[in-house]
């Protein structure tokens, strides 16, 4: 049967789960780093709240484009897709040049631009431009997507950013690359042709290792934390953090390893607290959270009114996806260590002002969603 019946009303649907989660998150995300940054907080600061207090404003200031993004109907950015890839490739750009006042190091890397009395990492942007850019490019040629030639074009766009990213960031690099060959993955009928696509990157990555000494030295201490001295030494606090745990944990607060042992504690390493004080327990209990995460967003994907929109949430779901993986292997040893923060409950500016960002284009899509109901 076609046309509309009499009494049939659509019903403009609205994700409540995805955003309960999100909250939740980030009210989880506050306990969990005042518990691990207060001692450290009240070490160098003098105030154990010193962390807290920074990233309540982050997660205010991320409100406003979430927000923002949430309202607006998706739809609006399609056409903007290249200039923002165009301008996070400039962004990222200026970083690798050591500009006074403007370029900002930290750990040895220049990754921030400074903007007034906040900083900025164009990196993080670069990940949003992606997926609104390819998710552009891809609806507009979706029938193509089924030769290997096309999928090949579309990923030579990229290479020049994933290059510069790269460069100083291979983590963020990895990143965006498994946006795009996820993203790829979901348009193209033929899923035979992606084994080559993994193949690249996993040698690409092999040979920026290859030609930089700290990462070479990270991957030593990988394989062999107890002998790697220094190198070693984040790692080997974070799973003794994790044994020590065992199933309930010592209980929110209790952790010891977090008495100055673990470095960026609040940052990369927050999920290695959360396993001290909480146990296997708690920490399954968050990995379940991002699985009813990226449920909640698979269900928008599936159902998202256009082929845009689905694009849009397939972007966003793999960055979701990837970045806690990631972040769970590194603090687990399970691949070598890089900085990857945990979304929504490490401290993290740039990050976290992001990702809001992408949750708010989310809702925005889940909002395209219509409801058949009978009156």
């Amino acid at each position: 049967m076609s046309g509309k019946k009499k009494g049939e009303k659509k019903q403009v649907y609205f994700d409540y789960n995805l955003l309960f989660i999100i909250v939740f998150l980030l009210c989880f995300g506050l306990v969990m780093l005042y518990s691990s940054s207060s001692y450290i907080s009240a070490n160098k600061f003098g105030d154990s709240t010193h962390y807290l207090k920074l990233q309540i404003r982050n997660i205010a200031v991320g409100m406003v484009p979430m927000l923002f993004f949430a309202k607006i109907n998706y739809r609006r950015w399609r056409n903007l897709g290249t200039f923002a890839y165009l301008v996070s490739l400039i962004l990222c750009l200026l970083v690798l040049f050591p500009i006074p006042f403007l370029v900002r190091s930290s750990h040895g890397q220049a990754r921030w631009l400074n903007l007034g009395p906040f900083s900025f990492q164009p990196s993080e942007f670069a990940k949003i431009a992606v997926i609104l850019f390819l998710a552009m490019i891809i609806e507009k040629i979706p029938k193509q997507m089924a030769k290997f030639s096309s999928v090949l074009k579309v990923g030579v766009f990229l290479l020049p950013l994933l290059g510069v990213v790269a460069y100083g960031n291979l983590s963020t690099a990895i990143i965006i690359f498994g946006i795009a060959v996820c993203m790829l993955f979901v348009a193209s009928p033929r899923y035979a042709q992606f084994i080559g696509v993994g193949l690249v990157g996993v040698v690409g990555a092999a040979c920026f290792i290859m030609f930089a000494g700290y990462r070479a030295g990270r991957v030593e201490a990988w394989l062999d934390p107890e002998n790697a001295g220094d190198a070693g030494f984040q790692t080997r606090q974070a799973l003794y953090a994790i044994g020590s745990g065992k199933l309930f944990g010592k209980g929110l607060g209790q952790s010891l390893q977090k008495m100055g042992n673990i470095p960026e504690i609040q940052n990369d390493m927050i999920f290695s607290v959360i396993c001290e004080e909480l146990g296997l327990f708690g920490a399954v209990c968050v990995i379940l959270l991002y699985m009813l995460m990226l449920w909640r967003m698979m269900v928008i994907a599936n159902n998202a009114k256009d082929l845009y929109g689905a694009l849009l949430m397939t972007g966003i779901m793999s960055h979701m996806a990837i970045q806690v993986v990631l972040n769970i292997a590194v603090v687990t040893n399970t691949i070598p260590n890089t900085g990857v923060t945990l979304p929504f409950i490490s401290y993290g500016g740039t990050s976290l002002v992001f990702l809001m960002s992408e949750m708010g284009l989310a809702l925005s899509v889940s909002k395209g969603i219509r409801l058949e109901t009978m009156e």
